[in-house]
């Protein structure tokens, strides 16, 4: 069973996807979840256990007790291959950082949006913290300084295009004018939404934001 085991894992590794979840053997049955941060790493996993979040990362792993967990951060992070992209950042006490994303890398030109389980997983963690009387800080959206300069960037962005615009009309360049307002329309769409779902809040256990949930 242990070679079987080993050469099953094997194949999963040479193949790029993830290995279906296993029954743990020691214990009751907790919730997994999985994701490919890249197509040459290995999958990050994560269970919510008894004893607290396990995880393997690469070849490190570790149990981290819910009641250690300093802080999480809720985030939502659109890239070119996939719009739709959540990301919880983990802390705990005395050192230590976990990423979990809502997608998985699957082919070098695909990646995978895990849309529920990512959502299943990380309400039953912040219940499962609630549970085990945790007083970390919980935290949405971009770092108000981040978040701030993002803003900035945007404004001046936005000021650059209405001048253009606005000096495309006055000289007759109509196809220039369209141009922009279709640039302008997209623009306000994608970085809007962005702009709009990683305002800086804090939230509690209780009342989890749906916005930055998928």
């Amino acid at each position: 069973m242990r070679l079987a085991s080993i050469f099953q894992t094997f194949c999963y590794a040479r193949s790029g996807s993830l290995p279906p979840p296993q029954p743990n053997s020691s214990g009751p049955a907790g919730i997994r979840y999985a994701y490919k941060a890249s197509l040459v790493g290995s999958a990050h996993q994560f269970e919510l256990t008894e004893r607290g979040l396990s995880w393997h990362v690469g070849g490190r792993a570790g149990v981290w007790d819910y009641r250690e967990i300093a802080s999480v951060r809720l985030s939502y992070r659109p890239v070119s291959m996939q719009a739709r992209r959540f990301r919880a950042d983990l802390t705990k006490a005395g050192g230590g950082w976990l990423p979990i994303f809502s997608t998985s890398w699957q082919t070098a030109a695909l990646m995978v949006p895990q849309d529920n389980d990512y959502r299943a997983f990380v309400i039953e963690l912040h219940r499962r913290m609630a549970q085990a009387g945790s007083e970390a800080v919980l935290t949405g959206g971009l770092h108000p300084r981040l978040y701030g300069a993002a803003i900035v960037c945007v404004a001046l962005l936005a000021i650059a295009m209405a001048g253009l615009l606005l000096r495309s009309l006055l000289t007759g360049q109509w196809a220039g004018a369209l141009f922009l307002i279709g640039f302008a329309a997209l623009f306000a769409w994608q970085v809007g939404g962005f702009i709009r779902r990683n305002r800086p809040l804090t939230y509690t256990f209780d009342d989890l934001p749906e916005s930055l949930l998928p």
